[in-house]
């Protein structure tokens, strides 16, 4: 199999966060299906504005809850 240039690959928008991806190998049966860059835009599925914020709706305040901090910063020794 020959080699090919990732400019010579077929692109699609991420619904999501409006950024080109490019195809990838394990996409292949189902490339006509994709819709998202990567696991963090498939998950959280908020489609941005144009502007770059949040939709209006704004995002679901239970989706990645992981990622605040779970207890109070300690205090200073």
């Amino acid at each position: 199999m020959r080699m090919r240039k990732k400019a010579d690959l077929p692109t699609k928008v991420c619904a999501c966060c409006q950024r080109p991806f490019a195809w990838r190998k394990k996409w292949a049966q189902v490339w006509d299906e994709v819709k998202y860059c990567s696991e963090r835009c498939r998950h959280s599925r908020t489609p941005l504005t144009s502007a770059g914020s949040v939709s209006p709706s704004g995002p679901d305040p239970t989706r990645n809850a992981r990622h605040r901090h779970a207890t109070p910063p300690r205090a200073p020794r």
